[in-house]
């Protein structure tokens, strides 16, 4: 399950108890209010900045400011107030019990917030994002990462190891490797998203030195590693691993998809490759719905269905990431190819229908079929939290050895290269003849 303890809705009880109540109250401490600066209270109360763009902060009819670190209709909550812990407890307990096995914890750096008077600017670290955290000392930035938020995970698993088998969670931490690490510990949440690997471009040294760093920052946490190649946030990786070196994905949607264009069907190829090397590493696999049918982002969606807050509240600067959110298809007919008896939220392009579950089940070679054949195997295969890397592997190629002896080659490079001796368990896209690994195909060997 999704849990979302940074924030509620503007229409939670709770809120609209506190807008209500008025300064002072009780209700207004189970979030951040405070009264602005200037000589009537009519600046925000620091230069905090929304993830989504302007101000984290909106004033309310009584003249007080509340902080929202995304849109303003999501009040950031106060967990300073142990209404607060005790009710997120609450809701745990009431997946847990009816057997929810683990949680996501989205925005997992953000609960913990230097609240002292006065507000303390963040100014010239930035204001905005998560990119300023290498630029402060470590846990001390305002609102993100601070130190004091895993006393609240902590708390947590105990509500999790009270369950038998307890109850698993993961870290959604846009951190440094060696901080995200904290969020993993056994004590805490016990797993955390790796972003690294997720924002590694598709070569071989660059995803070595992730895949070699990220196992020993697992260890370090006494967790397993965690790997992830697409999610909400980002262009879909069929998309995003085709696009040049230096090219901002942000750009990229801002152009519709067309500068530069991307080939749908070597993004898949290339997808599928990709899929197979994250699923043959040690740890934990995360799959984002809609990657099993190799689904591209759909950059050009245009301006006037666009629902991501961050479009408006950037003043049409960031498209934002309603592409990677499209209703998956289902059928290959119907107003939403299967998602529901109207359209979609989001509207759906033409192409949607070939890559139907309806199309790819059963469909030898599809990708769907891909992802439940490398599934089934890694089941059988997957043993133990180690690798080896094969010394001498061509240029541009990723190739290691796992326990049990079993083999992941992975040829990023421009041409073919030799495929090494063993029986083939199975390959991201057909092989040719002769004994060769062609660019942008892995394979498992035995």
């Amino acid at each position: 399950m999704d849990i979302v303890p940074n924030h509620t809705s503007h229409l939670h009880p709770w809120f609209q108890e506190a807008l209500r109540a008025g300064p002072g109250s009780a209700a207004r401490e189970r979030y951040v209010f405070r009264r602005g600066r200037g000589r009537q209270g009519e600046l925000p109360p620091s230069d905090w900045q929304s993830v989504f763009g302007g101000s984290a902060w909106r004033r309310v009819p009584d003249g007080e400011w509340y902080l929202h670190l995304f849109a303003p209709e999501q009040p950031d909550l106060n967990w300073e107030n142990e209404e607060v812990r005790a009710d997120a407890r609450t809701i745990l307990r009431f997946w847990s019990d009816r057997g929810v096995d683990g949680f996501r914890v989205d925005v997992a750096h953000g609960l913990a917030k230097d609240l002292t008077e006065p507000l303390r600017d963040v100014g010239g670290i930035g204001a905005t994002g998560e990119d300023a955290l290498p630029r402060v000392a470590p846990g001390s930035h305002p609102y993100w990462d601070r130190d004091e938020v895993h006393e609240i995970y902590r708390d947590w698993r105990k509500v999790f190891d009270a369950y038998s088998p307890p109850r698993t969670a993961v870290a959604e931490a846009w951190v440094p490797g060696a901080r995200r690490a904290l969020y993993a510990r056994p004590d805490e949440l016990g797993q955390a998203f790796n972003f690294e690997y997720l924002e590694a471009r598709w070569d071989a040294g660059e995803l070595r030195d992730v895949i070699t760093a990220s196992l020993a920052t697992a260890r370090t946490a006494g967790a397993p590693a965690t790997w992830v190649l697409s999610n909400h946030d980002v262009v879909r990786h069929a998309s995003r691993l085709m696009l040049p070196p230096g090219t901002d994905p942000a750009a990229w949607l801002l152009s519709h998809g067309t500068a530069p264009a991307v080939d749908p069907a070597a993004g898949v190829r290339r997808a599928r490759a990709a899929t197979l090397l994250m699923l043959a590493l040690p740890g934990s696999a995360y799959l984002y719905q809609g990657e099993e049918l190799g689904l591209p982002e759909v950059a050009d969606l245009p301006a006037e269905v666009l629902q991501d807050p961050i479009w408006e509240q950037t003043g049409h600067v960031r498209k934002g990431r309603d592409g990677c959110r499209v209703p998956l298809p289902w059928t290959a007919t119907g107003p939403s190819y299967g998602f529901g008896p109207g359209a979609g939220w989001l509207p759906q392009p033409a192409w949607f229908a070939a890559y139907a579950v309806e199309a790819q089940t059963g469909a030898e070679g599809s990708t769907l079929e891909l992802y439940r054949s490398a599934l089934r195997l890694r089941r059988k295969l997957l043993e133990g939290e180690t690798l080896a890397w094969t010394p001498d592997a061509p240029a541009g190629v990723l190739d290691f050895t796992r326990t049990g002896g079993w083999r992941s080659v992975t040829n990023l490079g421009t041409g073919p290269v030799p495929l090494p001796p063993g029986e083939v368990l199975l390959a991201s896209t057909p092989l040719p003849a002769g004994r060769t690994l062609p660019p942008d195909t892995t394979v498992w060997l035995a």
